[in-house]
């Protein structure tokens, strides 16, 4: 007998293609006795899809079984209770806190590694003062670079000064124009 018409529903079924009436049909043939060896395997599978589904139906009476079931914990007077709490900002946040000393945690534990490693002797930032010695030997010639620097740096003064106060006077004009129309 040829039961490619079943194979081929088989391999809808699979993929999930099957309408309910092609389910119906392939519940049907592996509800029989007499099956091929190829297709036995599965047949456990729809015989257990049977029982599941004769399981899960619900009988005519179970509402008024449910109802039934309120009415008596009504009448026992065993209501719930809620256990209403309320959460403070100090339990919302408690997590928040956690993190964050965990991670202090971490970096603290990190910087002591990284200094522990570090090795000091080859780059000290303390000054050597017994190594020390002046990079030059003519006291004028170190007046004159001196004197050289600061005077930069006052010319830079002057600079900033003049641009500030260029800007202060047109911030006037500004104001002033402004309040005079």
């Amino acid at each position: 007998m040829d039961y490619k018409y079943i194979e081929q529903l088989l391999e809808r079924y699979w993929k999930c293609e099957t309408s309910l009436e092609e389910e119906r049909i392939l519940q049907a043939f592996f509800s029989q006795k007499d099956i091929p060896a190829a297709l036995r395997q599965y047949r456990e599978l729809f015989a257990c899809r049977e029982e599941m589904i004769r399981t899960e139906v619900l009988d005519d009476n179970f509402d008024a079984r449910i109802l039934s079931m309120i009415e008596d914990r009504d009448n026992a007077g065993t209501t719930p209770t809620v256990k209403a709490r309320t959460i403070t900002m100090r339990h919302r946040m408690k997590p928040l806190f956690k993190a964050a000393a965990i991670v202090a945690i971490i970096i603290t534990l990190g910087n002591a590694a990284q200094l522990s490693f570090k090795d000091n002797s080859a780059t000290s930032e303390d000054i050597n003062y017994a190594g020390y010695k002046d990079t030059f030997n003519d006291p004028e010639m170190a007046y004159d670079k001196v004197h050289n620097a600061l005077e930069l740096v006052s010319e830079g003064f002057s600079q900033v000064q003049q641009t500030d106060s260029a800007i202060t006077v047109t911030t006037h004009d500004v104001f002033d124009s402004t309040m005079t129309e």
